[in-house]
């Protein structure tokens, strides 16, 4: 299983918003996500804006795109592109660029 996480800047103005978006993320792309084979997928928002993902997966690319392939999928990141910093252009997702791991303590 590989460990992968990746960093997004939330606009500080829709913190909140971006919270409670999460509070209640839809069924259907909780559903879609596990089927795509994202596992343990956390995020970790600090008060400046930082967005730190985690996830569990077998193939990155593999469960990226599973995920592209969906319509829910579609509609979450055109839901969600407004909440981000520099993304140039691209949806939340394809942003989601993996840090390399120089660590790990199993």
């Amino acid at each position: 299983m590989r460990r992968v996480c990746f960093l997004l800047k939330v606009r500080q103005e829709r913190l909140a918003e971006y919270r409670e978006r999460h509070e209640a993320v839809w069924p259907e792309m909780l559903e879609a996500l596990s089927r795509a084979g994202w596992h343990n997928y956390s995020l970790f928002l600090r008060e400046d804006g930082l967005l730190v993902g985690y996830l569990e997966t077998e193939d990155f690319a593999a469960a990226q795109a599973a995920m592209a392939a969906t319509d829910v999928n579609a509609r979450w990141q055109a839901e969600m592109a407004g909440f981000f910093e520099a993304l140039d252009g691209a949806k939340p997702d394809e942003a989601m660029t993996p840090l390399t791991e120089v660590f790990h303590l199993a």
